[in-house]
């Protein structure tokens, strides 16, 4: 009986590890045990989506909510005057006390509540709140109308309006994330300013630092200013939103050329090695179709130096770029340019063309006076910063090397005296 027993025993420990082996074997699913059709591949689609849409809700919602706190704990530090309260050290003493409670919470250094006050303060200083929610309301539907992107991202914290208006918070600001809006306070001078670069930032889904090069840049001041002739060749509607789009100025600091006396052909190439960096200075919307485009008009082959499609302004954009100080003949050349893509490239769904002509520097009167008798829409604009691969060492490792050739020197002093010592001891 008992080996019988053991018989049937040993038989189910082999049955079981049989079946483990087969469990513990990958899955495998062949090409011949399904059918793709065109109905799983949208429906596989719209999964990815979703997750997607649930990805950002996430995003926003955590960020909305660390936001709406650093809004509230900077409107109590100023509102309750804490420091008259208790003590010119009461803020560092909050540092200590959360940072006691979460020690596992980043954001709740001395440094970082300054600065949360500090952005209360910004805003509500210069005006009440009621009137920083109308503002930034104004903002927000401006954005929203010329990105369906946005609205969809808006769309998500809408259930969140009522608990941060209430609070005074801009639902707005919970669209950038908090570093962004210390880089804006700490740099700008007016709410109008701020709300200029919360925009760009939205709009063009900015960098810390690319949010710090447009700053630096002082691309509030050049925005919108170009020199143009828009208003007479575009809609209303049209010419404001590509003098939104174009810059007084160019910041070509990317750019690399070999020499000072470089010509367009030089110019060009420094700025297509770099087609990233090209496109984000040129804004949020631009793709680059191609550099010297090649045109068949009346049998000949025309070249233009930039072309670009911009898709918020839906319209090509003529790039024209000259090394040297703007002169009157350009206007005509790049008004042709313009003329040619609207008959050869152009769709019927598509704006007119834009031109653009960016120039080392330019006289505003003759810029002005150059437009009268141009048919087509243009602005001329300048640039700066290239930079030039100097044969001679930069000034700053001139210095550093005199620095060096100078301590070598005091060091070679000093093992002399040394050695002139020993031997006055010797003799």
């Amino acid at each position: 009986m008992k080996i019988k027993q053991r018989i049937i025993f040993a038989k189910k420990k082999s049955i079981n590890k049989e079946i483990i082996r087969e469990m513990e074997k990958p899955i495998i699913v062949s090409s011949h045990d399904i059918h793709i059709d065109k109905d799983y591949s949208q429906w596989i689609y719209e999964v990815k989506q979703r997750y997607r849409q649930s990805q950002i809700k996430a995003t926003i919602k955590v960020n909305s909510e660390k936001l709406l706190f650093n809004w509230l704990l900077g409107r109590d530090l100023m509102l309750k005057k804490i420091e008259e309260r208790w003590g010119s050290g009461v803020v560092e003493q909050v540092s200590i006390d959360l940072k006691r409670e979460f020690p596992q919470t980043n954001g709740f250094s001395t440094s970082n509540l300054w600065y949360m006050k500090k952005w209360y303060q910004f805003y509500t200083e210069r005006i009440d709140e009621k009137k920083l929610q109308q503002v930034v309301g104004e903002l927000q539907y401006s954005i929203n109308q010329s990105e369906i992107k946005l609205q969809q991202v808006v769309g998500e914290i809408e259930k969140e309006k009522i608990t941060l208006s209430n609070s005074g918070f801009p639902l707005l600001f919970s669209l950038i994330s908090w570093g962004h809006h210390i880089e804006i306070i700490t740099h700008c001078q007016t709410i109008e300013e701020a709300l200029f670069y919360i925009r760009q930032t939205i709009e063009r889904d900015l960098s810390r630092n690319a949010l710090k090069n447009c700053i630096k840049s002082n691309l509030y001041s050049h925005q919108g200013k170009i020199l143009n002739n828009f208003t007479d060749h575009l809609s209303q509607k049209q010419s404001k939103l590509v003098q939104e789009v174009l810059k007084e100025n160019y910041d070509f600091g990317f750019a690399n050329v070999e020499h000072a006396n470089y010509d367009e052909t030089a110019l060009e190439e420094a700025l297509t090695r770099n087609i990233t960096d090209l496109l984000l200075e040129m804004g949020n919307g631009f793709a680059f179709v191609g550099r010297q485009k090649e045109l068949i008009v009346g049998g000949r082959s025309r070249k233009i130096d930039l072309l670009f499609y911009h898709f918020r302004l839906r319209c090509y954009v003529v790039c024209e770029l000259k090394a040297v100080p703007f002169e009157p003949e350009f206007a005509g050349k790049l008004n042709f340019y313009v003329n040619a893509v609207d008959e050869l490239l152009k769709q019927d769904e598509d704006n007119p063309t834009i031109g653009l002509l960016i120039c080392s520097d330019l006289n505003k009167t003759e810029v002005q006076w150059s437009f009268h008798g141009i048919s087509t829409p243009m602005g001329v604009a300048t640039y700066n910063n290239i930079k030039i691969k100097d044969i001679l060492p930069s000034q700053e490792l001139l210095k550093e090397r005199v620095e060096l050739l100078q301590k070598e020197l005091k060091e070679a002093k000093r093992i002399i005296q040394k050695n002139d010592n020993k031997t006055r001891k010797h003799e």
